[in-house]
């Protein structure tokens, strides 16, 4: 997707979901931490493909892994914002790596059936996912919105049954 926010509305949504396997911060940063690269690209006139190597699942794993470790050495600091949203998570690890890896991967996934440079299983120069169509485009991007919808009704629904405990 062109603007990182899109990717916010399925990280939430599914970070909420299924927070008892996934990290929420992690997983929300991990869906939005690959669009660096394109950023990157687009700011330093950089002559290198708008999505490339981090927009792939092997490239991503690289990212995801950085992501996975500079979130274990904040979690301390994470958390005190997470009670702020008055959401607590417990720390593991495992359960970060785990988000980042899936985040990085859905961010993958997603803009994989919109763009056609991306190759989402790099070394191999074939996208299977990529559709085309306008339509199609028009269509992720309603969903991701209304995704992101979905998850702040989730997040507030959460929070008034949090708070009635």
């Amino acid at each position: 997707m062109p603007l990182t926010p899109f990717h916010f509305g399925p990280a939430l949504f599914f970070g909420l979901l299924f927070s008892r396997f996934l990290h929420l911060p992690t997983f929300i940063m991990a869906n939005v931490i690959i669009d660096l690269e394109p950023f990157a690209v687009l700011l330093f006139g950089l002559n290198y493909p708008l999505h490339g190597f981090f927009h792939s699942f092997f490239g991503g794993f690289f990212a995801a892994l950085f992501l996975a470790a500079a979130m274990v050495f904040l979690n301390a600091k994470i958390q005190e914002i997470m009670k702020l949203f008055q959401l607590r998570q417990p720390f593991s690890a495992s359960k970060i790596l785990f988000s980042s890896v899936a985040g990085v991967w859905l961010h993958v996934l997603f803009d994989s059936t919109l763009y056609t440079d991306i190759k989402p299983f790099f070394p191999l120069k074939i996208n299977p996912f990529f559709v085309g169509t306008l339509e199609f485009t028009l269509f992720v991007y309603v969903l991701c919105t209304i995704i992101f919808f979905a998850g702040i009704a989730f997040y507030l629904a959460m929070i008034v049954f949090y708070n009635k405990k």
